[in-house]
Formats: C-alpha cells, sequence, structure tokens
C-alpha cells in the first residue's frame, strides 16, 4: 500500500441486485476478468457524485439492468492498494433489463438463486452480505419524510396574522433551493414511484414538484402537514402523527414533505407505526430526508440522506434503531475506518 493511503477513504457503492424466482429471490453476480472474481455490481462514486446514484449508475453500468433501491444494507469496509474502500449497498429490485454489454471490466454476468449464489462468491465479506440479505424479506416499501430545500425569507405582516400567515404559505425556495429540489428529484427516483404529498407550502410543494413531474404522479396537497406562523396547535400535530401512522402502514411507496416545526411528531410516528423506536439524531436540514422501508409493517431499514451528503444508511435488527452519522461527502477523503476489514485485500480499480 503507498505511504499515506491508509488514510484515504474511496467512497463506492452497489447492490445485491435481485428477482423473483421459482424457489425464492434469485441474485445478479458480476465476474470481472481483471481479478478473476465473481462479486456484486459496483464502483467509485464520480466526483460530486451522491451515492444513491452511484448504485444505480453502476449496476446499469456493469449488468444492463434497471434496479430501484430498496432497504439498505451494511456497508462493506476494506483495505486496498489505494486505500480504504467504503463500499454502500442496498439491497435493489429488478424492474428494467438494457442488455449486457461485455467490458474489460466485467465480461459476465450470472442469475443465481440466493439460497445457494455464496457457492460462486469469491470474497467471504460478499457471502456475509448475502446472509444479511437473505435474513430478512427481499420486498419492501419506502416511506420517505422529506424537509423542503432552502427558501426565501420569511415576511412579517405587522399586527395582522393572516396576512403573514399567507405570505408565509406563498414563500418560494430560493435558487440554492430550485436546485436541491432537481438533485432530490434523481435522489428519490431511486426509490422508484411513490405517491407524493406535500404541505400546502409552496417551498413544499416546489420541493417535490420536480420529482412528481419525472415520475408522473401528481402532488397531494395535505392541510393536516402544513405549518404557519404561530399555527401548529397540539391537535394538527396529533392529527399529522395519526395521518402519518396510517401511510407507515398503508404498503404504499409514500413521500411527505413537510417542515422543520412538524417533522420531529411525524418521523416519531413513523418509527413507532413500524414498531421501532424513534431515532436519536438531529433534526432534518432543509432538503434532507429519511427513508424508511418496511416490509409486512415491520422496519427492515432506516438512512437518511441529503442533497449531497451521505448522513446514515442504518439496517436494523429487532424493534430499535441506533443511527450513526457519517458526514463524509461522496468526494470527500477521511480518517480509517476502525471497523476496515484487514483481511480481504483487492486493489480500487472498482
Amino acid at each position: 500500500m503507498a505511504e499515506g493511503s491508509e488514510a484515504l477513504l474511496i467512497r463506492a457503492a452497489g447492490a445485491v441486485v435481485w428477482r423473483p424466482g421459482r424457489a425464492g429471490p434469485e441474485i445478479v453476480l458480476v465476474h470481472r476478468p481483471r481479478y478473476d472474481d465473481w462479486s456484486y455490481p459496483k464502483g467509485k462514486c464520480e466526483r460530486g457524485e451522491h451515492v444513491l446514484r452511484t448504485a444505480i449508475r453502476e449496476v446499469r453500468e456493469e449488468t444492463g439492468l434497471g434496479v430501484v433501491l430498496g432497504r439498505a444494507l451494511s456497508p462493506s469496509v476494506y483495505p486496498t492498494s489505494s486505500g480504504t474502500k467504503h463500499v454502500s449497498y442496498w439491497a435493489a429490485r429488478h424492474v428494467q433489463s438494457f442488455g449486457f454489454v461485455s467490458t474489460s471490466e466485467v465480461d459476465d454476468v450470472l442469475w443465481l438463486p440466493a439460497a445457494t449464489a455464496h457457492e460462486r462468491l469469491t470474497y467471504g465479506r460478499d457471502v456475509a452480505l448475502l446472509g444479511e440479505f437473505r435474513s430478512a424479506p427481499a420486498s419492501t416499501v419506502p416511506l420517505i419524510l422529506m424537509r423542503h430545500a432552502a427558501a426565501g425569507s420569511k415576511a412579517v405582516v405587522a399586527g395582522d396574522d393572516a396576512a403573514t400567515a399567507a405570505a408565509d404559505l406563498a414563500r418560494p425556495l430560493e435558487a440554492r433551493g430550485e436546485a436541491d429540489a432537481k438533485i432530490l428529484a434523481g435522489l428519490l427516483a431511486s426509490y422508484g414511484e411513490c405517491q407524493v404529498i406535500s404541505s400546502a407550502a409552496e417551498r413544499c410543494v416546489e420541493t417535490v414538484r420536480p420529482y412528481a413531474e419525472a415520475i408522473g404522479v401528481p402532488i397531494q396537497v395535505k392541510q393536516t402537514f402544513t405549518v404557519t406562523p404561530r399555527q401548529l396547535p397540539d391537535a394538527q400535530l396529533t392529527e399529522g402523527a395519526e395521518l402519518v401512522t396510517s401511510l407507515a402502514t398503508s404498503g404504499l411507496p409514500t413521500l411527505i414533505c413537510a417542515h422543520r416545526e412538524n417533522l420531529p411528531s411525524l418521523i416519531d410516528a413513523a418509527f413507532k407505526a413500524l414498531g421501532a423506536g424513534p431515532p436519536e439524531d438531529e433534526p432534518l436540514r432543509k432538503g434532507e430526508f429519511w427513508v424508511l422501508q418496511s416490509a409486512a409493517g415491520e422496519l427492515v431499514s432506516a438512512e437518511r440522506h441529503d442533497p449531497e451528503r451521505l448522513h446514515a444508511a442504518v439496517p436494523t435488527s429487532g424493534r430499535s434503531v441506533r443511527a450513526f452519522v457519517r458526514r463524509e461527502t461522496a468526494e470527500q477523503s477521511g480518517p480509517l475506518p476502525h471497523d476496515a476489514d484487514q483481511t480481504d485485500v483487492e486493489t480500487a480499480s472498482n
């Protein structure tokens, strides 16, 4: 390993791609001729690329498959000749085929039953990941709770609460918020098609509009999720929590955009509805979102993202969630993680 390379963190992403089979899920493996190994499709983040988009892109480039991301799996962390690689993984459902093209990086792909794929995998870390994939349902339903992107300054009309509330509802996104909304549309698309529900505030509607337009669904505006200055009674918080509880257990992929003031209550209600304790984490910042993946009404993973950073991807076990927070951007180097696997070594070409 080159001098100083132990301090480099190489961000990458991939997926355990699956499809229904006669005897249970089947997964896809790729063969890399340079190493003569069988593994999962994965690759390094391009400069400035979010790991969610990296996972989608690498799967398509290496296999010719289009996928929708499901539950977050444990990252794979191991040393390479160029530094320490941190690969974020998701279970990913195959939804489209574009055609496989053999290249110098990947010259073959193979669908295998998940129950026997361990026999073909080259690395122990990949066998462990397969075990994790098989330990919970392959098919999951996302519930996404998001705070609106950056908006213009609040306007206050002296002595007129109604006018102040109306001005606040009409407050649009600022230029940075508009740019983030477009980025968010791409990130949210990683989870497929969701029903889109928003606060009536224009800044919330504008945040989800690019995603809704991209997938061709209407935006459902809910007054229950709407916050205006000095107007957030306990009854409304309760009503919002009840609606989120219903949505979390509906079995329908759902995106909700709301506010700093009511999102803590909505997030807590969503976790509780899915049988988990609320996350011990700081409030969402503008443009950030939680993704809760569930199966049969139970939470199986929770992850937190924003348009630029991967904050956390937390597979859950049992009925509680302990969120960790990573502050690295997709292009940032950082210290050697304490949990790096020191036994499996490969170069960092992929």
